[in-house]
């Protein structure tokens, strides 16, 4: 092999030309999105306050505190929608950016991998919001008290900068942690780990889970074992994953070897 698929080579000037222009094209996609979920703000605030709302009885509140504080939640809402919605045209300038310095049989390698980082990413999102936030809104919430003759009521006077805030970080730590098959199983695609590394290093694995776990959650047991078991669960998936790479790539191995002894003719 020559070079990339269409054996070009571009200046240096080019590639930094080329570069600004995807860039551009990123940050444009993302503005638009931005503007569209600053438009919607309020409809998707109001989403993400559903799993507490479902949980407090009619009439209950969110507060806030500082003046500017609902139009900053806003704009934090508006560009947590926007990252998300804009993800698809990030990805395809980058994969527009990188692809022709790539060969064909490389294209192929990378391209489900791109494909399946949004999807992951999802399905976390997902996980946390209708699973994990129920849960552990339930949870916390039944330290409230209703009080006696001779004390106070406790009850939940949530504020919209630190609920959202607090939401946004179990969104993005349950989205990323859900995209480990997809990197373990990249690294297995270019020979970084195999899935025999994976088996031997599985109890180091399931430490650094719970480790995770215990810091981007709640600090409660339901809330570490709804990221650690899902986590773990990915892990062993991540391991046959590996093992299937492995498997086709000794197969393809095997058959250029048969079709290189074929080519073979005696003299």
């Amino acid at each position: 092999m020559t070079g990339a698929e269409e054996d070009k080579k571009m200046p240096l000037l080019d590639h930094l030309v080329e570069l600004r222009s995807r860039l551009l094209y990123s940050a444009l996609g993302f503005l638009v999105a931005f503007l569209v979920c600053l438009y919607f703000a309020q409809p998707i605030l109001d989403f993400l306050q559903k799993p507490l709302a479902a949980l407090l009885p009619e009439g209950r509140r969110m507060i806030f505190t500082d003046l500017t504080e609902p139009f900053f939640t806003q704009l934090k809402v508006a560009a947590f929608g926007a990252i998300c919605i804009s993800f698809p045209v990030i990805a395809s300038q980058l994969w527009a950016f990188i692809a022709p310095g790539l060969y064909k049989h490389e294209k192929q390698a990378f391209l489900p991998f791109l494909v399946a980082t949004p999807v992951m990413f999802a399905i976390g999102a997902s996980f946390v919001y209708y699973v994990l936030m129920p849960m552990a809104w339930k949870f916390f919430l039944g330290f409230e008290t209703l009080g006696t003759e001779s004390t106070l009521p406790i009850q939940l006077d949530a504020k919209i900068g630190e609920y959202v805030s607090l939401v946004m970080k179990l969104v993005f730590a349950f989205g990323f942690c859900f995209e480990l098959p997809v990197l373990l199983t990249l690294l297995a695609k270019v020979g970084i780990v195999s899935s025999k590394g994976l088996r031997e290093k599985r109890r180091y694995a399931v430490i650094a889970v719970t480790v995770v776990a215990a810091i981007v959650t709640p600090p409660d047991a339901i809330s570490m074992m709804s990221l650690m078991l899902p986590m773990v669960a990915l892990y062993e998936i991540s391991i046959w994953l590996a093992r299937l790479i492995e498997k086709k790539r000794d197969e393809a191995e095997a058959a250029d070897e048969d079709a290189s002894s074929t080519d073979i003719t005696p003299a």
